[in-house]
């Protein structure tokens, strides 16, 4: 059974960087797309970044283009979300989503099929 794994949340101030990492474990991992999501207290979940493991497209929320940046290491099995310019209302737990479809609503949460626990990101001003 695949699980995908969070790390590197935290506590920041306005301004800082934090790098996300999300790891995929178990069996043979073969995901078409890969995402972000956040959910702030009192919201709903949305999107935040994605990339196409095929031709490492790459889709972002309109607010963190620029200063989000997805990337991934397959030889680690590990998709990572390099935040920069942190702002207060970045402030969410952050999940990173698979999806085993190759084309579809990226953007969309029901898009993906795997999901990790989250990890949380606080940014005081």
């Amino acid at each position: 059974q695949v699980q995908l794994v969070e790390s590197g949340g935290g506590l920041v101030q306005a301004g800082g960087s934090l790098r996300l990492s999300c790891a995929a474990s178990g069996r043979t991992f073969s995901w078409y797309v890969m995402g972000w999501f956040r959910q702030a207290p009192g919201k709903e979940r949305e999107f935040v970044a994605s990339m196409r493991w095929t031709d490492d497209r790459t889709d972002y929320l309109d607010s963190v283009k620029g200063r989000f940046t997805i990337s991934r290491d397959n030889a680690k099995n590990t998709m990572y979300l390099q935040m920069n310019s942190l702002k207060p209302e970045d402030t969410a737990v952050y999940y990173c989503a698979a999806s085993d479809w190759l084309r579809g609503p990226v953007k969309v949460s029901t898009f993906y099929n795997l999901w990790g626990q989250g990890t949380l990101v606080t940014v005081s001003s």
